[in-house]
């Protein structure tokens, strides 16, 4: 693959979360200017507000897209339309995160594929469930105090690394060849959550518990949290629609890229720092 020399800017919204940090930090490695897109951040950038979505493009010549809180979202697939019809205006390149397994987050990914034409190269990243989730998500706080509770059952997901996402996403932004592909990423094993419970608790010396939830107990955990009913509902019902056994394999998407495997459910938390890291007190 040839890698261009003649990038100027890169938008990369949703800079703050698990991949927009990780591929700021790679693009501005490789000395490219970066624009990196969040809600208090240096480039206003808010999915809500469609109003930031334009200053934010203009002069963009390549852009990667982490749509929040998910593709699978209500109004998600009117949003990328929307944004997509702006980027075309001036953007070359666009990458944009899916989900794996999604078929709303496909009718989104189609949507940006419309909008944007064939003048504008896109590529989409399709993830499985980040190891991160557990370290820096949603799952961090109960694997840190020795428990946690999802609606997984006993299905496998292969786990991937958000560093391996986001070393695809530079990638496909800054190499030819990447034009229309669909790259699924993965880590290289399928684990249950039971499993990961117990390489999480392997590594940091402690027992650390999976309890598995129905939907309905796990959306009323959420509201308990203070999420909106609604809210808590959707998010509970995707996570069990995606932990269905559907997503249970694992791709090539990593090794097919970047010409290496990805990074194991083990060595992405032994290289993520806090309270799951070895000899850390919850």
């Amino acid at each position: 693959m040839t890698t261009n020399t003649d990038v100027t800017t890169v938008l990369v919204t949703a800079a703050t979360g698990k991949t927009g940090r990780r591929v700021v930090e790679r693009l501005a490695g490789r000395g490219l200017e970066v624009r990196a897109g969040s809600r208090g951040g240096g480039t206003l950038f808010d999915w809500e507000r469609p109003e930031t979505w334009g200053p934010a493009l203009d002069g963009a010549d390549l852009v990667y897209v982490a749509y929040y809180p998910d593709l699978a979202a209500p109004g998600a697939v009117e949003a990328l339309g929307a944004f997509g019809r702006l980027a075309a205006a001036g953007a070359r390149r666009v990458v944009l995160l899916s989900g794996r397994g999604e078929a709303e987050a496909a009718a989104a990914e189609e949507a940006l594929r419309d909008a944007l034409g064939g003048g504008v190269e896109l590529a989409v990243v399709r993830a499985a469930f980040f190891v991160q989730n557990f370290t820096e998500g949603f799952l961090a706080e109960g694997a840190a105090a020795g428990e946690f509770t999802f609606p997984a059952g006993a299905v496998a997901e292969p786990f991937v690394d958000a560093g391996d996402v986001a070393d695809v996403v530079v990638a496909a932004l800054t190499e030819d060849g990447h034009a229309g592909a669909v790259h699924e990423v993965t880590g290289p094993r399928p684990l249950t959550f039971a499993e990961a419970a117990a390489e999480i608790g392997a590594l940091a010396g402690r027992e650390v518990r999976y309890v598995p939830v129905s939907e309905e107990r796990y959306a009323a955990e959420l509201a308990g949290y203070g999420w909106p009913k609604e809210q808590a509902a959707w998010a509970a019902g995707l996570f069990a629609s995606l932990l269905d056994g559907h997503n249970a394999s694992a791709a090539d998407g990593v090794r097919r890229v970047l010409g290496r495997e990805p990074r194991g459910f083990a060595e992405a938390l032994a290289a993520a720092p806090g309270p799951l890291a070895p000899g850390a007190v919850a």
